[in-house]
């Protein structure tokens, strides 16, 4: 039997691969961005057919790094950036525009013109989730009526949509050529188009958006074969699918009630496991599919999902120039004892969890003479630790299960300052495990669950282990003085854009 699974990891800035043996150690891996393309203010693209190149660049490069053939590999799993939508040619595999990028928010008119009648939980019921420009049925609405001739070829069954899960697979097996199109639970719960309960499509939703369901793809679990692989994985199972914060969720091990993770990347994204049954949200979290193994019942998850944290610092890299790289923002920070009394709210593209509000737009308050780049960059990395913990305080609220400890992984908590503020204003231990970059692994192990490489999840949590754990220091006082200043420059970020 080959001895191991392969994860294709589709990001918003870069495409991975990772090669990982049977205790869940990474092997191999090789990595490559790809272009960020912003035609107008608020909008953001990615160009499919780079991503499709730098993915299968990436596979050949982490198998020749370790010297292994697809052979090697009992099977390969996805994860993806979620949300991102793409429409390509059902026959030629060409895309008709750019792929249009979770971040985006040009269907503000849409999403208003939906919440006009009924209101921002109008579908929530159905979907658990609120109407937002993030997901992507609006994102497939405005495609169909922006790209001339869009909406005819799809009636005429000549168009396809996938989010980047669905577009990877259906290449890795054949595209034109008989590739599987297909997604799975975590991806199709963040689309607005599923129902929670049936896991399948909404046909009512789908009516009042216009979208054909012959253009959507078979929703299916996250850890089944879907077909064989083509081209440069020829023969090897594509048998894994998970959104890139679900495959987090598994990749971490949390399978039980109660257990959760905040991934740190572009943005942060803190789930909760539920159980079998979704809990709806009164705190404004979303309800959504945690995962789904093979024939066993799917379980459901809570998700804060805040947009800009790790985008943050590229900013103060890309834009201000104030780091010439993103790994400098932590020495950068440490040049300064504190903040300086500044608060920077990035709500570049509107406030997601637990406020939704489209309207909100970025705000550094509290600027002084005083300050400098120190602590602009302090709080920046303290931006990211404030937004979670008003996650994790809805979260509280929402499960009736207080937090007792934070499992973390994503790029950002290599950053040791921020990972002891965020145990600080949280008042809980946190922990990193040994594989920080938990978001292949989930895709990995579920893949490797579908072929029997691992026999069962027990298997996977006796990998897990610990890298470090940041015990709380911070006066409860002092939290409470500096959470209540970083409300208030929340507010405002409020009514900004019309």
């Amino acid at each position: 039997m080959a001895d191991y699974v392969g994860a294709l990891d589709q990001g918003t800035t870069s495409t991975r691969f990772m090669v990982f043996d049977h205790g869940g150690q990474v092997v191999s891996i090789d990595q490559k961005e790809h272009e960020q393309i912003f035609p107008r203010p608020g909008w953001v693209e990615h160009n499919a057919n780079e991503i499709w190149q730098r993915s299968q660049e990436v596979i050949e490069g982490a198998l020749s790094k370790a010297r292994l053939s697809p052979s090697d590999l009992a099977a390969v799993g996805i994860t993806n950036q979620r949300e991102t939508t793409l429409v390509w040619d059902r026959s030629t595999g060409r895309p008709i525009a750019n792929a249009v990028v979770w971040q985006d928010t040009r269907t503000d008119r849409i999403c208003n013109d939906l919440t006009a009648d009924g209101g921002q939980d109008r579908f929530r019921a159905a979907t658990g989730l609120p109407i937002a420009t993030y997901f992507s049925g609006p994102k497939i609405k405005w495609l169909l009526d922006n790209v001339e001739g869009a909406r005819a070829r799809a009636e005429g069954d000549e168009l396809l949509f996938g989010n980047m899960d669905t577009w990877c697979i259906w290449n890795l097996t054949g595209g034109p050529d008989g590739g599987a199109h297909v997604t799975d639970v975590t991806n199709a719960s963040r689309t607005m188009l599923m129902d929670l309960q049936t896991l399948q499509w909404d046909d009512g939703i789908l009516s009042t958006l216009g979208i054909p369901r012959s253009m959507l793809p078979e929703i299916r679990p996250s850890s089944q074969v879907y077909g064989d692989a083509t081209g440069v994985l020829a023969g090897i199972s594509v048998a894994g699918d998970l959104g890139d914060q679900q495959a987090a969720l598994f990749g971490q091990t949390c399978f039980s009630v109660g257990e959760a993770k905040n991934t740190y990347g572009t943005g942060n994204f803190l789930l909760l496991n539920t159980g079998t049954t979704p809990v709806a949200s009164k705190s404004g979290l979303i309800t959504g599919l945690g995962y789904k193994i093979g024939d066993q019942p799917a379980v459901y998850m809570l998700e804060g999902s805040i947009a800009i944290t790790g985008a943050l610092v590229q900013w103060l890299r890309d834009n201000l120039k104030m780091i010439g790289a993103s790994s400098e923002v932590e020495t950068l920070a440490r040049t300064v004892e504190d903040n300086g009394g500044v608060y920077f709210v990035p709500a570049f593209s509107g406030l997601f969890a637990p406020y939704w509000r489209g309207d909100a737009r970025g705000v550094i308050a509290g600027l002084t003479r005083f300050v400098n780049a120190g602590h602009i960059a302090r709080a920046t990395l303290e931006a990211t630790a404030w937004q979670s913990k008003e996650v994790v305080d809805a979260m509280n609220a929402d499960s009736g299960v207080e937090l007792t400890s934070l499992k973390v992984d994503g790029g950002m908590v290599v950053n040791e300052l921020l990972m002891q503020f965020q145990a600080d204003i949280l008042g809980v231990p946190v922990i990193r495990p040994t594989v920080a970059e938990t978001t292949a692994l989930g895709a990995a192990y579920a893949a490797g669950l579908a072929v029997g490489f691992w026999r069962e999840v027990e298997d996977l949590r006796a990998n897990w282990g610990m890298d470090k754990q940041w015990e709380p220091s911070m006066d409860p006082a002092k939290r409470d003085r500096e959470y209540a200043l970083w409300k208030k420059a929340v507010t405002r970020t409020f009514d900004w854009m019309q």
